[in-house]
């Protein structure tokens, strides 16, 4: 058990014995419990400090999530998932978990160990939607590596015509680094090694949320004793997204032989127009700008950088002083390209401006038409 914990409950034990004492345990007294075991300090001398209050704004429950998946593009499904319930102190409450029919080939089945066959007779997503939406209702989605597991069902809501009731996010891994854990790296097992969690069954989703939801409690209480603000992100409902079916990437075995690779690389094809510079204030978006995007955004993010593609822009995967404007639903967010646009100087802009601007792109100079 972490010392913290032991530290919560001997300090909880001396709150009842105190109480159990009353007045006989005034100074002076050589007798009685509190002589024997729990001596009181001497006039002038302060008690010994207690447990730190917990952080008023800290969420009042959590909702600790894994989702097993055909892969990991956007355009794959989830064939399990898994959650567990905790209240306001990481106490687990319930835990819940089911196997998903994708429609599909079920992808790396030498990782999920979940098979076409099993997978058969199990529920639709939309089957599932309302009773995972019930455990996700007001609470705070915890996931390590919580942005792709909160995109898996972002999507897989939009597709059942239903939208995920969660507000914000928090990922296990940005916990770790601002807790400053001395990890070696932040995988999972080895979070769990720092917490001497055992991991029974790694990636089924119900054993991967277990682990996820012994470890994040010691971490919550981490934070909580240093009074440190919990990374919360936003979290947006897709309103628009792609739902191609791709063709089998296994073959008839449904992946019984593992291969190397698996995810399905995409690449755009290069910006044939100069970079014009930054944005302009309340300018146009001219074709050759280099754009980048940050955090949750309502449409799909791939189909925000296909149009912008479409339209002669330049899609860039980082922040440079060469970007010519940064798009996030969340500028006051600390993710290292919001950071760097603020060191840059970047232009910033949300998604409704963007999509606005974006109906009206003008040529690279020399280009008619």
């Amino acid at each position: 058990m972490p010392d913290n914990l032991t530290e919560d409950a001997e300090a909880t034990g001396d709150t009842k014995a105190a109480e159990a004492l009353g007045d006989t345990g005034a100074i002076g007294d050589t007798g009685g419990p509190r002589a024997a075991g729990h001596p009181h300090p001497g006039p002038g001398v302060p008690p010994p400090a207690g447990p730190a209050p917990w952080p008023a704004g800290y969420p009042e429950g959590y909702a600790v999530v894994d989702v097993e998946t055909t892969g990991l593009g956007r355009d794959d499904r989830i064939v399990s998932a898994a959650v567990y319930r905790l209240d306001g102190r990481g106490e687990v409450q319930d835990h819940w978990y089911s196997p998903v029919n994708p429609q599909r080939d079920p992808g790396p089945v030498w990782i999920h160990g979940l098979t076409g066959a099993m997978l058969a007779d199990a529920p639709l997503f939309a089957d599932v939607a309302a009773d995972l939406a019930e455990r996700l209702a007001g609470r705070v989605l915890v996931a390590h590596n919580a942005v792709f597991d909160w995109s898996m069902l972002a999507r897989e809501f939009a597709r059942a015509g239903a939208a995920a009731p969660v507000e914000h996010r928090l990922c296990t891994i940005v916990l770790a680094k601002e807790l400053r854990l001395p990890l070696a790296n932040h995988k999972l097992e080895t979070l769990a090694a720092h917490y001497g969690v055992v991991q029974r069954r790694a990636h089924h989703a119900l054993d991967d949320a277990r682990v996820l939801a012994e470890t994040f409690r010691p971490s919550l209480h981490l934070a909580a004793a240093a009074g440190l603000p919990l990374p919360l992100h936003a979290c947006r409902p897709l309103t628009e997204w792609s739902d191609r079916v791709p063709e089998p990437r296994y073959g008839r075995v449904y992946g019984s032989v593992p291969r190397s690779g698996w995810r399905p690389a995409r690449r755009r094809p290069p910006c044939p127009y100069p970079n014009p510079g930054r944005l302009a204030p309340g300018g146009p978006l001219v074709q050759g700008m280099r754009v980048a995007f940050s955090g949750d955004t309502g449409v799909d993010r791939e189909l925000l950088e296909d149009r912008a593609t479409d339209a002669g822009l330049h899609v860039a995967s980082s922040i440079s002083r060469l970007t010519s404007l940064l798009v996030t639903n969340d500028p006051g967010s600390s993710t290292t390209k919001v950071v760097k646009a603020r060191q840059f100087g970047t232009p910033v802009i949300d998604e409704r401006r963007f999509t606005e601007l974006l109906e009206a792109v003008v040529p690279a100079p020399g280009v008619h038409g």
